[in-house]
């Protein structure tokens, strides 16, 4: 028997590393060899891979561990034409595979079965064809797939219920026919199969998921609202409604389509009688106008009030003013002559019952002024009403109305003059308040692009300016800026109600902060839902918000930002939604689409987004400090602009 000695085994274990060695290297050079080929086939030029590089690990949308490609992203990359065969399956390890918002069509190829360790697939926003093929089944690591707004045909297979990791399951906006399969996994989290051609009732197994999941379909029973006939069909009625074609195929139902006269009529009538209504409401506006003509007229405000149950801005006691805001008569008379309540230290109060302003202003109007103005109703929130008032000197402000203040006139005074000294250029300055027994306004300038809000969630149609990522970045920084601000102001000072609604923006898009500090003066919230969710898990009384806590809100306007989501969607809030997407290694399919064009940035967007992942930990002693993350936040805009040049350098330099 022969005994190895070290000399007689370090031979052998050299050459076994030199053998391990050559097979790692040739793994990573049969990925980089598979996604040339891939960029052949579909890519063109779209895709800025230098073939110089050895590694493909820093190619755009390629991520590696342990020299081997695990990650490929390439959405919104203008690919065309079919996937090839035998290309993607050589990626063998590839864990997460997001090909969305292309112009890839034709057939899946089958040899995708072979990506055993597959976990994310999203081939949303393509054109891809044909029914879904059983290798998908195959797949058992699956935990998301999107299908989505594709040209998928034939029945959904029952064959899902192979996938038992799966979450998330997207096949909406297809071509589906055929009735629903009872699809039960216990894991599943999200799932939407709506605008198909399917019939039928929806089937147990999916009775709980939200409304919104079948939208568009001829499906019936819960948790839509047409009930399903004895044989499982939609009722005729609820088959006319849930059919958003507005078509059906003879005697489907027992019912057959309307005559061709038919419907010509029933248009024709239609189109006479709301042409016949219109000109009715053309005839009382003008009979109701008063001697001035204005775009929202006091009567207007006051009928919009009224549906809410509210009374209209400083409703009369003895009377209202021709075409202006209503006015108590008590306390107008009480005004000085020219209705300059200002102070000559700039903040302190002059008088009471009149329009009280803060600073040291060469020019103001008064409360006539203001109570004269044509007005329109900007919003309802959970504090009061927005007013856009116009002036006849030609100077907007927006008013603030006030309810459900439930302290004291001293108490007021006392707390709202710390709300006018505060200054600072990412606050929307309050210049000026008027408090009576009755009403209480709060007086801003006003911010003519209106609302973070509004431009995230608003029309996307066309003629939408898009928020690119410099601008968003640009607002965010803004916005935290504005909250550290504040909370200098005092360890026990903040905000209370941060969200999307109450970040204004500039001609610019400039960030500034509205709202703030008024959380103090209004009484306990009529519903307890006041900032759904923005607010932080400990807080139960909005007027009792600690700087944590707004760092928390803080956090969701951050996804928020990111995502183009609202904070709440289909009963899942969006920190655990985002938290549950990243941890299953899909980060990047949570940004908006608008956002999608600035891959260069793409690591920027991932380090904001993971800010407010920190800001948003369920304990406030884990979050950081405002100016924790307002620091994080320059330091990334820094390096996006260094990555930005440094692209476009690339890019010119490859041309």
């Amino acid at each position: 028997m022969h005994t190895l000695t070290l000399p007689t085994l370090f031979p052998m274990l050299l050459l076994l590393l030199l053998l391990l060695s050559s097979a790692a290297s040739s793994d990573i050079t049969s990925d980089r060899a598979a996604l040339l080929a891939l960029r052949s086939a579909v890519g063109g030029r779209t895709l800025f891979w230098n073939s110089s590089f050895t590694t493909p690990c820093n190619w755009q949308g390629v991520q590696c561990e342990n020299n081997r490609v695990t990650v490929l992203r390439l959405p919104a990359s203008s690919l065309f034409g079919k996937l090839p065969s035998n290309i993607l399956s050589n990626l063998t390890l590839l864990r997460t595979l997001s090909l969305r918002l292309n112009h890839l069509s034709g057939p899946l190829p089958e040899d995708l079965s072979r990506l055993s360790h597959l976990r994310n697939l999203n081939l949303e926003g393509n054109r891809f064809s044909g029914p879904v093929s059983d290798f998908f089944f195959s797949l058992r690591s699956l935990v998301r797939l999107s299908l989505a707004s594709n040209n998928f045909s034939g029945e959904i297979p029952s064959g899902f219920n192979n996938l038992t990791r799966l979450r998330t399951l997207y096949l909406e906006n297809n071509q589906f026919s055929g009735v629903l399969p009872d699809i039960e996994l216990r894991n599943l989290e999200q799932f939407n199969v709506s605008f198909n051609n399917l019939n039928g009732s929806v089937p147990k197994g999916l009775e709980g998921k939200p409304k919104s999941a079948f939208l568009g379909t001829l499906l019936c029973g819960k948790p839509l609202d047409n009930a399903c006939a004895d044989n499982g069909a939609a009722t005729p009625a609820a088959s006319a409604a849930g059919n958003v074609n507005g078509s059906s195929k003879p005697g489907e139902n027992g019912k057959r389509k309307l005559s061709g006269g038919a419907i010509a009529g029933i248009v024709i009538g239609s189109v006479v009688g709301f042409f016949f209504l219109l000109l009715l409401l053309i005839i009382l506006c003008r009979r109701k106008s008063g001697q001035k003509g204005r775009s929202v007229d006091a009567e207007e405000i006051k009928n919009q009030e009224d549906e809410a149950g509210e009374k209209p801005i400083m409703e009369a006691e003895n009377g209202r003013t021709d075409n202006g805001i209503s006015v108590a008569t008590a306390d107008a008379s009480a005004m000085s002559a020219n209705g300059n309540a200002a102070s000559e230290d700039g903040g302190k109060v002059a008088a009471a019952k009149k329009l009280v302003f803060f600073w040291d202003v060469t020019r103001v109007f008064d409360l006539e002024d203001l109570l004269s103005a044509s007005a329109e109703v900007l919003g309802k929130g959970s504090l009061g009403t927005s007013y856009k008032a116009v002036l006849e000197v030609g100077t907007v402000v927006t008013v603030k109305r006030l309810k459900d203040v439930m302290i004291s006139e001293w108490e007021f005074k006392e707390k709202i003059e710390g709300v006018g000294a505060m200054d600072n250029e990412n606050l929307v300055p309050l210049r000026a308040y008027y408090y009576s027994r009755e009403e209480k306004l709060l007086v801003y300038d006003y911010m003519q692009m209106g609302s973070l809000s509004a431009f995230l969630h608003g029309n996307r149609g066309a003629g939408r300016t898009p928020l690119n990522w410099e601008i968003r970045s640009r607002i965010a920084l803004g916005a935290a800026r504005g909250i550290e601000y504040l909370h200098c102001q005092g360890s026990s000072t903040a905000h209370g109600n941060i969200k999307s609604s109450n970040v204004l923006l500039t001609k610019s898009y400039d960030a500034r902060i509205s709202d703030f500090g008024l959380n103090q003066l209004v009484g306990p919230p009529s519903s307890p839902t006041r900032v759904t969710g923005y607010r932080a898990p400990e807080v139960t009384d909005p007027r009792k918000v600690s700087q944590k806590a707004d760092v928390y809100s803080f956090g969701v306007l951050l996804l928020e930002l990111l995502t183009g989501k609202p904070p709440l969607e289909d009963g899942l809030d969006l920190p655990r939604w985002v938290q549950s997407v990243v941890r299953e290694e899909w980060t990047s399919e949570v940004f908006d689409l608008e956002l999608l064009r600035y891959q260069n940035v793409e690591e920027e967007m991932v380090q904001l987004l993971q800010i407010g992942i920190d800001c948003t930990a369920q304990y406030p002693d884990q979050r950081p400090l405002i100016s924790q993350v307002a620091k994080r936040i320059e330091e990334l805009r820094c390096s996006s602009l260094q990555d930005d040049r440094e692209q476009h350098d690339s890019v010119s330099n490859a041309e």
